[in-house]
């Protein structure tokens, strides 16, 4: 069930927040109707993926519980979560990465692999993640132990279930004591709903637009084995504001939806088409991703408290894990490879103390970050290889004549996602700051959501990428 459909919006949503507004100050009963929408929420994509999600649930639940809730056990507390953590990356192999490894193996053998047929869960890198955080932390003696019912809906809370933002048990966990009817539902009413129009707006208006425009270009570039240099271009610009608008509109719809029911998640996007070097970038996009892989494994891999050698080692071995947790292919790791290259760059440029233009900065940021998308894109080597050439002007496969995609609609319509991604306040911002009570603009955006509400019906809309992570 996507977000941007007329049976979450005009009917699993409305229960969902019935339910939980009408439970009042009953906390377990709150807690409780919200788990169980969360399950039939997740159900929905496939019913035979929720025993996985309750399991992890229990198994990571049942470690906090039963060895640090009790007391003694301080031996086995030791390895306690050390085995969960292990635990969550084993079933994350098993259902992301088995098939990945067995075509590897197969390939250096000079083999060939049959797919097992293993199907991905949705959301199984997200609510990983957010348990390896919660049993890292219960072993460094930051985080209590929680019960059972508050640590399921932290980990099966329908808005951030399936991609995000990963959010900490501290951030999320004592939201669900407060009472839901405190002083300014109103404004959270309106504020949320806002961002989860502005969420839907910026998906089905500009990422699905940008997405048709990316789309026949990359099939042709690896079917063909050659492309032009404009249709290139055109191809990485239009990526490169999909992925953005996107995934940053999922995050706004998440964001929204939750703080209807009075609940704040975290930010998850900054405008990172602004940032003037790849730290900042990084700094601004995916956030809640960033600081995971800051947190705990680049400052568990000794940071930048080991020397430079050591520092740009972790930061190269983050990013490429960083990579491989998009994807199960050797793309995303290159890509990861790349960026922990360029973050390497970057940092030692700033500890110079030389200084260069912000203007310049922020071009060589974009052109950077731009040019590593193809590699997150392409489905092949070769495909992304086939890119890059175009992009440089080189000759390609003369035996191939490319298509043309590129023309100046196209161009303009890139214009425009380039000028809002880069000028302007953010989206929450937005609703969550600048947005007043006024009548007229309450009008507009119910025009606004009737509007999509009914181009929604059309069957036209689109899976968000950061589902298939």
């Amino acid at each position: 069930m996507l977000f941007h459909s007329q049976e979450f919006l005009l009917l699993f949503l409305p229960v969902a927040l019935v339910g939980w507004y009408a439970a009042g100050g009953r906390k377990e009963l709150r807690v409780a109707w919200m788990i169980a929408i969360s399950l039939v929420f997740y159900a929905y994509w496939d019913v035979r993926l929720l025993p996985l999600l309750i399991l992890s649930i229990l198994a990571n639940w049942g470690v906090a519980a039963l060895i640090y809730g009790k007391p003694g056990g301080e031996r086995l507390r030791k390895y306690a979560a050390p085995l969960g953590i292990a635990f969550n990356l084993f079933i994350l192999g098993i259902f992301k990465y088995a098939d990945f490894v067995g075509d590897s193996v197969a390939y250096l053998l000079g083999q060939s692999h049959d797919p097992w047929g293993i199907v991905l869960p949705l959301g199984i890198s997200f609510f990983t993640f957010q348990q390896i955080s919660y049993l890292a932390d219960l072993r460094k003696g930051t985080a209590p132990v929680y019960s059972l019912a508050d640590y399921a809906l932290y980990v099966s809370y329908f808005p951030q279930l399936i991609a995000g933002p990963i959010v900490r048990h501290d951030e999320l966990i004592h939201q669900f004591d407060a009472y839901p009817k405190r002083d300014g539902l109103s404004e959270r009413l309106v504020r949320g709903a806002a961002l989860l129009l502005i969420g839907i707006a910026k998906k089905v208006l500009l990422a699905d637009v940008f997405a048709a425009q990316a789309d026949p270009i990359f099939a042709h570039a690896e079917a063909a084995g050659a492309i032009g240099f404009a249709d290139a271009w055109m191809g990485a610009g239009a990526f490169g504001l999909q992925i953005y608008f996107d995934f940053s509109a999922y995050s706004d719809m998440a964001i929204g939806l939750a703080m209807m029911a009075g609940i704040r998640l975290p930010e998850n996007f900054n405008a990172p088409y602004r940032a003037v070097s790849l730290v900042d970038f990084w700094r601004r996009w995916h956030m809640t991703l960033s600081r995971f892989l800051r947190d705990y494994l680049y400052v568990a891999m000794g940071g930048n408290r080991e020397g430079r050698v050591k520092q740009a080692l972790a930061l190269t071995a983050t990013m490429l894990l960083g990579g491989l947790w998009h994807g199960a292919a050797w793309t995303f790791v290159v890509w990861g490879g790349l960026h922990g290259i360029g973050l390497v760059v970057s940092h030692f440029w700033g500890k110079t103390g030389l200084t260069i233009a912000r203007p310049l900065g922020w071009g060589i940021t974009i052109l950077f970050v731009f040019w590593t998308w193809i590699m997150f894109r392409a489905e092949t080597m070769t495909g992304a290889f086939t890119f890059w050439t175009a992009m440089l002007g080189l000759p390609g496969d003369a035996a191939s004549v490319p298509s043309s995609f590129a023309d100046l609609a196209a161009a303009g319509w890139l214009l425009v996602g380039a000028l809002i991604a880069t000028i302007g306040p953010t989206s929450q911002t937005v609703a969550l700051t600048h947005l007043r009570p006024i009548r007229g603009l309450a009008t507009v955006a119910a025009m606004i959501a009737v509007f999509l509400v009914f181009r929604l019906g059309g069957g036209t809309n689109q899976e968000f990428i950061y589902f298939q992570f």
